[in-house]
């Protein structure tokens, strides 16, 4: 697969545009129906708001829309927002914008300024992981080439998901589909062939927090 932008962790930004305060709120969703309970649950935290503007969009190829004005002039916020997050290259997220009214009326750009504004304050708060195609590969090494192997893994900045010493070492280890071959080379001729590769599964993964979050593995 592509690499493919998803948010990980939510966030919430605000902005003032005179006096009108635009709080943006943004949250991971899965499928249209979680959009709208999120979209729902905004609305009545924010009841007393002029506007709760929104976009979404879920999956790709294409991926499923949907935005909306909430009140405001047709095309100056949701569309706007939408175009935020697509722009970011985002998947599986959703934005609500929620407005208080200050008493200075906008006009159109100024308010299609405003929501793109307040949609990537938003999303700036939020973490946003990559997913991307990989090689959980399980491999056998002497004790006499675990300090090679460990090398080319730390030089490559590789994830070692397990590990078991025994009689030799086995290591579990992550990495990019597109490293696969080339690492898998440079193990086969930095140990002399000696290091057994015993399991290769396709995995999809991304790094949150440091850490390598597997998908399906």
């Amino acid at each position: 697969m592509e690499k493919k932008k998803i948010l990980y962790r939510g966030g919430e930004g605000e902005i003032s545009e005179k006096k009108s305060r635009f709080i943006a709120t943004v949250r991971p969703v899965s499928c249209p129906e979680e959009a709208q309970e999120f979209i729902e649950e905004m609305k009545k935290k924010y009841w007393d708001a002029s506007h709760n503007c929104f976009a979404y969009s879920i999956g790709e190829n294409p991926p499923t829309e949907r935005c909306s004005d909430d009140g405001e002039p047709q095309g100056t916020a949701g569309k706007p927002i939408l175009d935020v997050i697509r722009g970011e290259g985002l998947h599986d997220a959703a934005v609500v914008v929620t407005r208080y009214f200050g008493g200075t009326l906008l006009g159109t750009g100024g308010l299609v300024r405003a929501y793109s504004k307040a949609a990537q304050e938003g999303i700036s708060a939020c973490e946003v992981i990559e997913k991307q195609s990989g090689k959980a590969v399980t491999l056998k090494a002497e004790y006499t080439d675990i300090g090679k192997v460990q090398y080319l893994i730390g030089q490559r900045k590789l994830a070692v998901l397990e590990s078991e010493y025994a009689d030799s070492v086995i290591l579990k280890v992550l990495a990019p589909a597109d490293e696969w071959e080339s690492f898998r080379d440079e193990i086969t001729e930095g140990t002399a062939a000696r290091t057994v590769f015993m399991e290769e599964k396709d995995v999809i993964f991304a790094w949150a927090d440091g850490e390598p979050l597997i998908f399906g593995l």
